[in-house]
């Protein structure tokens, strides 16, 4: 399995993104109304990095509520760790793991074909093994 698996049925207006010149507010405001944790951040349609809650929250802390004016491009991480459609599932939740974050823009050639985030490669890897295990009940139960 891959992540292509996983995108196959998306398309590019699926995506969520910014700009880097996007006040963080805006980016906060969009995070809440779609109830998502996490932005891909895009410069001249190339992504650049990633704004997430955590960055919000750390830049807060730091320089409280003037944080909100700031363009995204000052708080997000950067650069981007980006996955290709054909990544392993099994080697972007390690990457995931490893590196403790919950989202990947996925690339390919250079462009963002998708976002995804570490539900999604949890939700496939369930569905996986749930068919797995169907398949081995059904195999038993025919022996």
């Amino acid at each position: 399995m891959n992540i292509a698996s996983i995108i196959a049925q998306r398309g590019a207006s699926d995506i969520i993104a910014c700009d880097v010149s996007t006040p963080v507010a805006e980016a906060v405001r969009i995070l809440a109304a779609r109830r998502i944790g996490a932005l891909p951040v895009l410069r001249d349609g190339a992504v650049v990095g990633i704004i997430s809650e955590r960055d919000v929250i750390y830049c807060l802390g730091d320089k409280g509520a003037a944080c909100l004016d700031l363009p995204v491009e000052e708080i997000m991480t950067s650069p981007a760790v980006t996955v290709e459609p054909a990544t392993s599932i099994d080697e972007a939740l390690a990457m995931m793991t490893r590196r403790r974050f919950r989202h990947f823009p996925v690339v390919e050639n250079g462009t963002l074909v998708a976002f995804i985030s570490i539900g999604d490669l949890v939700k496939r890897k369930i569905d996986e093994v749930e068919h797995e295990a169907a398949a081995l009940r059904n195999y038993i139960q025919a022996v």
